[in-house]
């Protein structure tokens, strides 16, 4: 059977897709690049903002015009709407959240137990941006309460896979090929607090770190308030990445406490610090939300001048957009939509700015590099893409494809948030 496995918003959807691929290869199935002429199509959706569940729908629509045998809906959007979802076009089952780890056991009518075999080798998704880096669910759930979040209504409460469980893929992974881990959860920070006894996410970092053998280690989103000054101890071992994406959302301490988030300018400001003290060159990148309801200008200033005295390594802005079910939904004095287009571009542009000063900080460096992307010969040679440890992007000229390598890059001048490099060396793991 043909396989194709599509997946919109999160690194957490990312790695269950990957997941459900290597199921599907074990049972002797074959994942493809498209869904033209695929017997099977799963469509693994988003609810963040409604132009991602727009966008899941869009995706489920294309999937029925190319052809698809049958389309299975997953994900958040299906759990929030799975009637919805079943009157999609092509649609077959929609699977929820809570189900989703047993998606290909109940399509292929298999037990879970069957997939529990030796590692194959691994094989990243098929299309034209293939990825390198393995990503590891640790966590799924969350029980944060924040006013314009949807994702802890489609996920369910905070729930944590042991240390054990989550060293078999991380190894399972290595074997097959990754160079680089990343794990993901929806509330990473959250890891261990449902054990008995409770447990923090460094303890799950310190096993890896001490028992896989993975080249590099990256963390997805940490909240901030998940995080002290001990936990920056833990990169001490080089193999963890120097990166931290804590998103703030809101840099004025009104915002924050409308949209429920648990800390305030002062205390994110302390733990970059702490962070950048304890964390040499450490890049920290960020979320943010504009537009929130009663937003003023007065607010948003404060907020656009705290993103700035940051000097973020990058970011995402994101404009508020209602989500039905969410407190922030119902609250009065929203902002006009021309207002939000004129703040976000304001806001991109801050983050843009810093995160190209940062980029240009290593101009004349020598830096190692993961090469992911690996575009078309030309004459300068095959045309690399990839990421150093801090998440920095990198592009580079190379004699033959080094995809999945990593190379010792001379970085000679920055184009943004982007480095132009010379391969000085390349290596394979």
């Amino acid at each position: 059977m043909k396989v194709f496995l599509d997946s919109i918003g999160c690194r957490l959807n990312q790695s269950e897709i990957e997941a459900m691929a290597a199921q599907f290869r074990a049972a002797g199935h074959v994942v493809v690049d498209s869904p033209q002429g695929a017997d099977l199509v799963v469509v693994n959706t988003c609810a963040v903002t409604s132009e991602a569940a727009s966008d899941s729908r869009q995706k489920i629509r294309q999937a029925a015009r190319a052809g698809a045998g049958e389309i299975v809906a997953t994900g958040c959007w299906t759990t929030l709407e799975p009637q919805a979802a079943l009157r999609l076009p092509g649609v077959a089952r929609a699977v929820s959240n809570m189900d989703k780890d047993e998606l290909v056991s109940q399509v292929l009518g298999l037990p879970q137990a069957d997939f529990d075999l030796e590692p194959l080798a691994r094989e990243p998704l098929p299309g034209l941006r293939q990825r390198t880096r393995a990503f590891i669910k640790v966590q799924d759930g969350c029980d944060n309460h924040c006013t314009f979040c949807i994702t802890r209504v489609a996920r369910g409460a905070g729930r944590s896979r042991t240390l054990a469980e989550v060293l078999g893929d991380v190894e399972r992974a290595v074997q097959g090929g990754a160079l680089e881990v990343v794990l993901t959860g929806v509330h990473l920070g959250s890891w261990g607090q449902d054990f008995q006894p409770r447990q923090h996410l460094a303890d799950l970092v310190r096993g890896l770190l001490t028992h896989s053998s993975a080249a590099r280690l990256r963390l997805s989103s940490l909240e901030p308030w998940d995080l002290d000054e001990s936990f920056f101890q833990l990169w001490q071992d080089a193999r963890l990445c120097r990166h931290l994406h804590l998103p703030l959302q809101a840099g004025s301490a009104a915002v924050l406490r409308r949209m429920a988030r648990k800390t305030t300018p002062d205390q994110f400001r302390a733990l970059v610090a702490q962070a950048r003290a304890a964390v040499p060159e450490v890049a920290v990148t960020t979320d943010l939300l504009v537009g929130f309801p009663g937003e003023g200008e007065a607010e948003f200033a404060e907020g656009l001048a705290f993103v700035r005295e940051m000097g973020f390594a990058g970011g995402h802005v994101f404009a508020f957009s209602p989500r039905p079910g969410t407190p922030a939904a119902g609250y009065a004095d929203p902002v006009p939509a021309p207002v939000k287009k004129q703040r976000s571009a304001l806001m991109r542009a801050a983050v843009a700015e810093s995160a190209a000063a940062y980029a240009q900080s290593f101009v004349g460096r020598t830096v190692e590099v993961l090469w992911e992307v690996c575009s078309a010969l030309g004459p300068e040679g095959w045309r690399m893409q990839g990421w150093t440890d801090q998440y920095v992007r990198v592009s580079a000229a190379a004699p033959q494809p080094l995809w999945n390598q990593i190379s010792s890059v001379r970085l000679l001048r920055a184009q943004g948030e982007t480095l132009e490099g010379e391969i000085v060396a390349a290596r394979q793991g």
